[in-house]
């Protein structure tokens, strides 16, 4: 399409002013991130901080709050490098708490407050946690996982009491509000680890993703920086503060200007412009899910009355992007790419809907990130005759991947709790001997201009009538048609057939009419590509940053015995949906019945 010089003055622009804003941090330096938010209440002292309900903080209060934490940890005789779990809910207290324990180089183990039994005992049991901090509204959570709990750790009661525990409010209310000297982080740099956060678990239990000080203090700092983040900003922040996303890119762009963050406890779709409107939000900080669910609520009086001009995220796909904008009069928006542990960061800045990021050609030795071809069906990225990978041209889909460079902390990858875990990210000799890339999982394209644009997650697509299908672009489809409020696409192996066959989890208000939805889907995709079977379900297995849990379905497959959901399958008989019994189901297994 070519850049205008105008256009391509304004990229530049906000391309340096976000780089000016972490020139300054260093991983061999030791000033970490206790230092970073010690030096934001030292600029923004009686600012408010945070605001939940009718509560709210200022910068001093959340630095006498951390101070009270750090002493308690220090009463306990904790020291740098020990680890101590944060099992809690979105709280005004929630960033505090973390603080504190980081101004003794104690490293604070953010915990998913979603999970509850197996998964929430593995995440302790990898943290090597010595204490827990156990959120009074999770204590139903934690009893079903503590029997499965490794090394006893101490746990903690906080924000009221719990029959059985001791209080961390009381301790830590016994406390002197002093700030700890900074000796007390002496022989940290920042380049060290400073937090423990945790994957998703979108295919399996979670692992442990090591953030250096370094990561989050560019985190706090970037991204705030492209939205011209000030003091009277307002973020509205409903997505889980333990994950990168909302914790530390949301929050900071708040934090390192002196604004305000909105603390809400759970996302509610059909409160969120209410909220947004009597708090007075400026920005929110989202995901692409999240945008989909607003979407499909009825209109409301207050979402166009609001005062957000600039929403920061990641994952809002192009048939979410332009209705949302237009029917939120949302003028700014700010799509990033990346992950808690990976090295590869992209950001489109008011750019072309979709994209995620922009790399020019004139840029790229400043960069880390490539696309080389990767093989659905095998799961492999396939080499040349010299045994090097293959590189992708223009608007060719391959998987993106980070080189990882000891010499830079932003393309260090410094991976999870176990050697094993790490070493199946890394891959060698992709385009000389000795280097080594970072396997994002992400499938993108890249255009002429330089803009990048996920397709899919490498698992996700798969191959059906020789063609690979990306599960995104099938469930934007679907997500678009009247009544559909999510769509979860995924591929399930039938017998008698390469490849995987097409299959879509539905929710939807009421019940579609089936006939339309298979005109549709006709209209709008390839043959190939149109899902072969349907699920209606009652509402969608998601994890708190909401991605779409696809495990269980997959396994279900189409097999009603399995599933108490409706199902059909695109009846070649009748050109439309019908209903899948025992009967049907079998001779689909034994190929009487053909799709």
């Amino acid at each position: 399409m070519g850049f205008s010089l105008s256009r391509e003055i304004k990229y530049i622009g906000d391309l340096l002013r976000m780089l000016r804003a972490v020139k300054s941090v260093d991983a061999e330096s030791n000033f970490l991130l206790a230092d970073e938010l010690e030096m934001r209440v030292d600029a923004f002292g009686p600012n408010i901080a945070f605001i939940e309900g009718e509560r709210q903080w200022t910068y001093d209060d959340m630095e006498t709050y951390a101070n009270r934490v750090a002493a308690w940890a220090k009463s306990l005789n904790l020291t740098k490098g020990d680890t101590v779990a944060v099992f809690a809910r979105n709280r005004l207290e929630y960033i505090p708490l973390w603080f504190g324990l980081t101004k003794l180089g104690v490293i604070p183990a953010l915990l998913n407050y979603q999970l509850a039994g197996k998964a929430l005992a593995h995440c302790v049991n990898i943290s090597d946690a010595k204490h827990v901090i156990m959120d009074i509204d999770m204590a139903e959570q934690w009893a079903a996982a503590k029997d499965r709990v490794e090394g006893a750790p101490k746990v903690w009661s906080a924000f009221g009491e719990v029959e059985g525990y001791e209080s961390f409010d009381a301790a830590i209310s016994e406390m002197r509000p002093d700030r700890p000297a900074k000796s007390e982080r002496d022989g940290l740099i920042a380049g060290g680890q400073a937090m423990k956060m945790f994957t998703s678990g979108t295919t399996g239990l979670p692992k442990a993703a090591k953030v250096t000080h370094v990561r989050a203090q560019n985190y706090l700092r970037g991204i705030g920086t492209g939205a011209k983040a000030k003091a009277t900003d307002r973020m509205m922040m409903v997505l889980p503060m333990y994950h990168a996303t909302g914790g530390l890119v949301g929050c900071g762009a708040m934090l390192t200007y002196g604004g305000a963050v909105i603390v809400i406890p759970k996302f509610s779709a059909s409160k969120f412009w209410d909220d947004a409107v009597q708090h007075g939000a400026t920005m929110f900080t989202y995901v692409g899910e999240l945008c989909r669910f607003l979407l499909s609520q009825p209109p409301t009086e207050n979402e166009r009355a609001h005062k957000i001009s600039w929403i920061i995220g990641n994952g809002l796909r192009p048939e979410v992007w332009e209705s949302f904008v237009s029917r939120f009069n949302i003028p700014h928006v700010i799509e990033f790419y990346g992950a808690t542990e990976g090295n590869v960061s992209l950001i489109n800045v008011d750019g072309p809907v979709g994209a995620v990021g922009r790399v020019p050609s004139y840029l790229a030795w400043k960069f880390n990130i490539d696309i080389i071809r990767y093989d659905v069906e095998t799961g492999e990225n396939p080499r040349g005759a010299d045994g090097f990978c293959l590189r992708e041209g223009p608007d060719e889909v391959g998987e993106m991947i980070g080189e990882i460079r000891e010499d830079d902390p932003r393309f260090r990858f410094e991976g999870y709790g176990t050697k094993e875990a790490t070493q199946k990210k890394i891959l060698r000799d992709v385009f000389k001997k000795g280097d080594a890339w970072f396997r994002t999982g992400d499938l993108m394209k890249r255009d002429e201009d330089g803009f990048f644009y996920f397709m899919d997650r490498v698992g996700d697509t798969f191959r059906w009538k020789a063609e690979n299908v990306a599960t995104n672009e099938v469930a934007g489809v679907l997500s678009v048609f009247p009544g559909v409020t999510q769509a979860n696409v995924y591929g399930v192996a039938v017998p008698g057939y390469d490849g995987r066959a097409g299959m879509a989890s539905i929710v939807a208000e009421g019940d579609p009419d089936l006939a339309e939805l298979k005109a549709h889907v006709e209209r709008e995709l390839p043959h190939y590509a149109r899902p072969v079977f349907i699920r209606l379900s009652k509402d969608s297995d998601t994890t708190s940053t909401f991605k779409f849990k696809k495990t269980n379905l997959v396994k279900a497959g189409f097999n009603p015995a399995n599933i108490s959901d409706p199902l059909y399958y695109a009846d070649p008989k009748t050109d439309g949906y019908s209903p899948i019994d025992a009967e049907v189901y079998q001779g689909i297994l034994d190929g009487t019945v053909r799709l």
